[in-house]
């Protein structure tokens, strides 16, 4: 070979040089290491989330985990992969886990009626109080409506678990029983009732003990306890005008098997390769195979997201504890949770062997949708849907709809003005209102007007807004906590023209703030 054709050979290995050096190993197919930082960022600039972490387990390893941002909005600390988020309803997952340890040991059976290990369960319709069985719990298709008793479970209440349960029997059904979907935390708080009474421990104790340090789950609690100075722990976010804004913490221990337990992303890694490794952790077993199946197996179909012709999805249901649908021709396993304005994402893809988390400090759940979904689809081979562009534009289409919904008609528009009450006819409308199931809620009138506080809470209560009619609109002090809507209260007159009951609802379709269920009965003046 002559001397010139060496130097070509060797001048064009020098010119690939840079391109091999730098060349990045795909973490996902068609996704580098670069896109998935690329894609957090984009995601935490389009929904202004200030922190976010990131796992993907692949065959039995972490091939990826990442924190991006602040662990506060304002502060210098950062997210890393142990710092401990609320994961809200993925807790869920837990509660289910933990009874199928129970089944596991012949202590309980799925098909086995609640009442048999729980005497005190009893619910509005005594058939059902003895057809109710230990899935009905977890189904979500109980006939109760859509976040039936929340108002038990969150805004600073003091119910507790055992309190809870024995108001089962006061909560309407507005459903035929199986018969349709509709989410529901309280009958969670019941199965984690039902943990207890069956091990003799607390839920806290036993998920602790037998699942979260059995799995190896660092940084991660069944029992939150206020945070302290210092603590590698996020803080949830509430948007004011699209700047996000701390919240304070707070946890209600009664919600807890719903969706108490705080975790990092390194525990929720050990959770995802237990789980992908059918229930082994660390060469000893901590959840049984078959009873693995029988959470993820479908129980309740559901509707089609909007997105599904997208991903190729032709059912979509609930199992126990888990959402599961066909995504890109393959199963897909997964769930959200969202308390204390956090938002977290498990997605799971068991035929490709891959299970992702997504931990967030800020409640839009469109932040996390755009990261697990884009993920998910990566993990498939799938990269040709902008997914970030997709739920951005579903994000703001619904902020215009619901701007042209208030300012066309909405309570306080120019169609439906607000009307002042003389303080002569608010007297009319004061006075303490039972309901069976939630309890007491007083109604007040001080020099700004009408003032309705719930009891057996922490300061949960709102102004008075007056519309025609004896209708008026229950504007909460805090709406960043207490379900982020305002809500209807009806006042209703008995045949003597005197205010005997008020019925609520929501202004919008938010289910999280159920006064939809209250029929409060006045009993004082």
């Amino acid at each position: 070979m002559s001397d010139a054709r060496i130097l070509l050979r060797l001048a064009g290995l020098l010119c690939l040089a840079p391109t091999l050096a730098w060349a990045q190993p795909q973490v996902l197919p068609g996704m580098t290491g670069s896109d998935i930082d690329t894609l957090v960022s984009g995601t935490r600039s389009a929904f202004n989330v200030p922190g976010v972490a990131v796992g993907i387990v692949k065959d039995g390893k972490v091939i990826f985990s990442r924190g991006y941002g602040q662990r506060r909005a304002g502060e210098s600390a950062t997210v890393d992969e142990m710092t401990r988020f609320a994961i809200g309803s993925n807790t869920k997952a837990f509660t289910t886990a933990a009874l199928s340890i129970l089944v596991h040991q012949n202590k309980l059976q799925w098909s086995d009626p609640v009442w048999q290990h729980m005497p005190e369960f009893a619910l509005s319709d005594p058939y059902l109080t003895r057809a109710f069985i230990v899935t009905d719990l977890l189904t979500h298709h109980s006939g109760m409506g859509q976040g039936a008793g929340d108002l038990m479970l969150f805004s600073r209440s003091r119910f507790t678990r055992s309190e809870v349960v024995d108001r089962l029997q006061y909560m309407p059904f507005t459903g035929g029983f199986r018969e349709k979907y509709a989410y529901n935390n309280l009958l969670y708080v019941t199965a984690g009732k039902l943990v207890e009474d069956i091990s003799h421990v607390s839920w806290e104790h036993f998920v602790q003990r037998n699942i979260l340090d059995a799995a190896g789950m660092k940084a991660c609690t069944t029992s939150p306890a206020k945070p302290k100075s210092g603590e590698n722990r996020a803080t949830g976010h509430s948007l004011d005008n699209g700047k996000a804004v701390p919240v304070a913490w707070e946890f209600l221990p009664a919600v807890a098997p719903a969706g108490g337990i705080e975790c990092s992303l390194s525990g929720m890694e050990s959770w995802v390769q237990m789980l992908l490794a059918h229930g082994v952790s660390n060469g000893h077993s901590v959840l049984a195979a078959d009873q693995i199946d029988e959470m993820w197996a479908p129980h309740a179909l559901l509707p089609l997201a909007d997105s599904a012709h997208l991903t190729n999805t032709h059912f979509r249901a609930y199992g126990l504890g888990w959402f599961t649908e066909d995504f890109y021709g393959a199963r897909r396993v997964w769930h959200t949770g969202t308390i204390q304005n956090m938002v977290s994402y498990v997605s799971f893809l068991p035929e490709k062997n891959v299970g992702i988390v997504i931990l967030t400090n800020q409640d839009d759940h469109h932040a996390t949708y755009t990261l697990a979904t884009a993920l998910s689809a990566a993990a498939m081979g799938h990269n040709e849907t902008d997914w970030l562009a997709y739920f951005r534009k579903e994000a703001q289409d619904n902020q215009k709809a619901a701007a042209a919904r208030d300012k066309a008609d909405g309570p306080g528009s120019k169609a439906r003005p607000f009307i002042a009450l003389p303080a002569s006819e608010m007297t009319e409308y004061t006075g303490t209102y039972h309901d069976r199931w939630r309890g007491d809620a007083v109604i007040t009138q001080d020099s700004k007007g009408l003032r309705f506080v719930f009891g057996q809470a922490d300061d949960l209560g709102g102004t008075l807004r007056a519309l025609p009619h004896d209708l008026f609109v229950v504007q909460w002090d805090n709406r960043s906590r207490d379900g982020g809507d305002d809500s209807y209260a009806q006042f209703h007159r008995d045949m003597s023209g005197h205010i005997a009951s008020i019925s609520m609802a929501v202004v919008t379709s938010d289910f999280s703030f159920d006064v939809q269920d209250l029929n409060l009965k006045r009993v004082s003046h």
